[in-house]
């Protein structure tokens, strides 16, 4: 009997253990069930903020300048654009991706409502930085960011806060040679996409239709907003002069 009790006691206190570790995986689970539904809720809430500063930004942009292809090559167009009125921001950085954050940020604080009319203005593409040779002190390289105004505002373009340092111009009517190329667009990359426009176009009946006063001048623009990854749209751009295309020269500087 004795020997009976014992066993009774020695299963009981089995099966007491093997219940409390059975509550212990249970919790264990639940717990890690409750952290995957954690990280899985911060995952979905970053990408709903990505998401509405990708709307903010380039993603909901249905504005653009207005061109006609006016010849095409495997490697590089050429674009009548319309005159337009843009909103250009100097920017004296020493490198490309630092004057374009630069430039961009004044430009997205004005189109936010940092103007005297305090107007809201939607997005549009590109973003168009333009590298000009002399622009900046002591005649080195200059940087202007430039982003077109919605049709809406064409007519009359709200005036910036002048602490902005920015302010519209006109973009003349005129022919540009663009090559398309894709990835981010780094300070190293597109100086080689420049290059490889120039090579290119060097080779083309209009090799000489940039005059001197466009010598080393161009202008990246840029399409997508920086979240995204894959298929990223740049483009090189360059002013010519091809009169038989209805192309006529202007002055970079003015940009």
């Amino acid at each position: 009997m004795e020997n009976e009790g014992r066993l009774q006691l020695g299963k009981g206190g089995r099966k007491e253990r093997m219940e409390e570790m059975g509550e212990r995986c249970c919790g264990l689970i639940v717990e890690k069930r409750k952290g995957k539904e954690i990280a899985m809720e911060k995952g979905r809430a970053l990408s709903v903020a990505v998401n509405a500063l990708c709307l903010v930004m380039v993603c909901s942009a249905i504005d653009s300048p207005q061109y006609t292809v006016v010849h095409s090559e495997s490697d590089f167009e050429i674009r009548l654009y319309r005159s337009s009125v843009w909103m250009s921001a100097p920017a004296l950085d020493i490198s490309f991706e630092k004057a374009t954050w630069n430039g961009f940020h004044r430009l997205f604080q004005f189109i936010q409502g940092a103007n005297l009319n305090f107007s809201r203005i939607p997005m549009t593409a590109p973003i168009l930085t333009t590298m000009v040779p002399g622009a900046g002190p002591l005649q080195s390289q200059g940087y202007y960011v430039s982003l077109y105004l919605p049709v809406k505002f064409q007519a009359t373009p709200p005036l910036p806060l002048p602490e902005l340092n920015i302010k519209p111009y006109e973009f003349s009517s005129h022919c540009v040679a663009v090559r398309k190329f894709s990835g981010f667009a780094k300070d190293d990359r597109v100086v080689k996409e420049a290059e490889k426009l120039a090579t290119s176009f060097s080779r083309s009946p209009w090799a000489d239709s940039i005059s001197s006063k466009s010598q080393g001048a161009y202008s990246i623009a840029q399409y997508n907003t920086p979240f995204r990854i894959a298929k990223r749209k740049n483009e090189v751009w360059v002013d010519i002069d091809a009169p038989e295309l209805g192309c006529k020269l202007v002055d970079v500087a003015a940009y």
